[in-house]
């Protein structure tokens, strides 16, 4: 069964005990929402070419706020949440941390994280998870599934060095991102044990690197992600940040969508975040925010 046969039999299918039969269920046509944000860098710095790092907190609050009006099932923020100045105090980049994290908490909903790699510029991977709170099964993981309204939500964390060592306090060079073996395995099993699901992916670094984005944006092994994604029909879109300006590329039915970083440009001129709908028939539209573009997918 090719991607568009899986996506034909999964509208019928739809009608059954795929999707939960819940009232708010019926009531959204049994659609999934949820808002997506990346790349907020916040920090107590000043402006740096077009960073703006302070204003990161008056935009999360505006998103937030949006996100809070538009009944959604989660959000999920896809790394560099936060920065630091210039002299890597550790404990002045984890207040920056709790700042921005308090933000995202006052959505009335479950909050998902994933790394990227100013997130460990000068902190461990558990100091920034113990700093942050994904709902459940998920809390203090840095790779990690969990299911929304019949979808199977895929987290990864390409955060290692090639030699299979986790990023941690800055010992990384930000061209240099990699899936270790352990957790492609994990996806592997993943991938197999929810064929049925229609799935979705979220990183920090890119997998598309077949496209015109360049290669040091791009996870150093992403192509055997990407032929592993390829060979499981479910898999519907891959959601990606890392590349401030954002990003589009679609190959063997996938949609690779890397949204803009909200650092960019001062508040309230500029902002940018997004609400996705995935719908029963296999279709996503992307209501952007600010400069982040719409999407029917």
């Amino acid at each position: 069964m090719d991607r568009r046969d899986f996506l034909g039999a999964l509208g019928g299918l739809l009608l059954l005990p795929v999707w939960p039969a819940d009232a708010a269920c019926r009531l959204r046509g049994g659609c999934l929402r949820f808002g997506v944000v990346t790349d907020a860098h916040y920090a107590e710095r000043d402006a740096s070419g077009s960073r703006y790092y302070r204003a990161s907190l008056d935009k999360m609050r505006a998103a937030v706020e949006r996100f809070r009006r538009a009944d959604l099932d989660f959000i999920i923020e896809l790394g560099d949440l936060k920065d630091m100045r210039p002299d890597k105090d550790p404990q002045e980049s984890l207040r920056f941390l709790d700042d921005i994290e308090a933000v995202l908490q006052t959505f009335r909903g479950p909050v998902y994280h994933v790394l990227g790699n100013h997130d460990m510029d000068c902190l461990s991977k558990e100091e920034f998870l113990s700093h942050t709170c994904n709902p459940k099964a998920a809390r203090g993981q840095a790779h990690y599934a969990f299911s929304a309204r019949g979808v199977r939500c895929i987290v990864l964390d390409a955060n290692f060095n090639e030699d299979g060592s986790d990023y941690c306090r800055g010992n990384f060079h930000w061209t240099s991102a990699w899936l270790p073996e352990a957790q492609l395995s994990w996806l592997a099993e993943e991938l197999d044990a929810h064929r049925r699901m229609p799935t979705v992916v979220f990183l920090h670094q890119m997998l598309d690197r077949f496209s015109d984005i360049s290669p040091k944006l791009c996870v150093g092994n992403a192509d055997r992600a990407v032929a592993l994604l390829e060979s499981h029909p479910q898999v519907m879109a891959i959601f990606q940040g890392h590349h401030h300006p954002g990003h589009y590329s679609r190959r063997g039915g996938i949609h690779y969508v890397t949204f803009g970083g909200m650092i960019e440009g001062p508040f309230p001129a500029h902002n940018c975040f997004a609400t996705v709908e995935i719908h029963p028939d296999g279709h996503i539209t992307i209501d952007g925010f600010g400069d982040c573009p719409d999407r029917l997918l």
